[in-house]
């Protein structure tokens, strides 16, 4: 079996299950069992969802930072969205400050607070935010924390050691260059301290539409669009927080941008997404690369 194909979504492991969800038009959760190694589908989110960095907590799915509507005047969405995998069920979560609203932006959890971090008004007109804000899930409160050192949208964060990452986006526009305004700065903010900073080393291949996970003392970055080439990037480069400096690991064996990537037992696992820059062809395969 195979997923429904998608891309702009995200790709999530829940109750030991992978979650693909979201992404252009209202299309089905896609539902892999790693035991049986068969997809299902679930049911489709009440609104299109796409652009996000999605995260689990307490065995459900949440979107934070989304887009809804059409390309290029996409609209944030005003919502948190919550997709409850046991029941097969959504609900609409707390709604993020009217002023505040973004989408295509970096969304991480710790402990629990949700931490989103820049992204985008104006679909992909324009409209950069360098904002940064919390969520708390107990207290229900939002409160605004120090600007990044510069907006960018279409990225993912990371938390290693107590410090958040922000890797990889660019500063979407509609136009010919529509994939060149990429950027190599590596934006750090740390817990302790309160203060953001950013990294000598940059990225060694500068993209868009990327998907980051934290291992070990690791950054990880892979996928993405370009202007620099028509197929979505393969690429996988690791940022060594202690050091910082980059490495190149094994790129995966389908460049694809705008989806997610989820640990399961030792090995990540990347589905779906976009082979080419732009919107296709959209994919339904599903690579795994253990690691070290």
């Amino acid at each position: 079996s195979e997923p429904v194909a998608r891309h702009e979504a995200a790709f999530v492991e829940a109750n030991d299950e992978f979650i693909l969800l979201g992404g252009r038009s209202i299309r089905p959760v896609s539902i892999y069992n790693p035991k049986t190694q068969t997809w299902r589908e679930g049911t489709p989110p009440p609104i299109e969802l796409h652009h996000f960095q999605a995260f689990e907590y307490d065995d459900k799915v949440y979107i934070a930072g989304a887009l809804t509507g059409g390309w290029p005047g996409e609209t944030p969405v005003p919502n948190i969205y919550i997709y409850d995998p046991a029941q097969d069920e959504w609900s609409v979560g707390p709604e993020i400050p009217e002023g505040r609203r973004r989408g295509a932006a970096g969304a991480v959890m710790q402990g629990d607070q949700l931490y989103l971090v820049c992204g985008i008004v104006d679909g992909h007109r324009g409209d950069h935010k360098d904002w940064f804000d919390v969520y708390d899930f107990k207290t229900d409160t939002w409160t605004q924390l120090p600007d990044a050192p510069r907006p960018r949208d279409h990225f993912q964060a990371s938390i290693v050691n107590d410090k958040l990452y922000a890797a990889g986006g660019r500063l979407s526009k509609v136009g010919d260059d529509a994939f060149s305004t990429t950027m190599g700065q590596v934006d750090v903010y740390d817990f302790k301290t309160g203060e953001w900073s950013t990294l000598a080393t940059e990225i060694p291949t500068q993209r868009a539409g990327s998907y980051n996970f934290a291992w070990g003392n690791e950054v990880v970055v892979l996928g993405g669009e370009s202007g620099t080439q028509v197929p979505a990037h393969a690429e996988m480069e690791a940022l060594n927080v202690r050091t910082n400096t980059w490495r190149s690991l094994p790129s995966m064996i389908e460049g694809r941008h705008g989806t997610g990537v989820l640990i399961y037992k030792g090995a990540i696992y990347v589905a779906s997404g976009s082979g080419n820059r732009g919107g296709g062809p959209e994919l339904t395969t599903m690579e795994r690369f253990e690691l070290e």
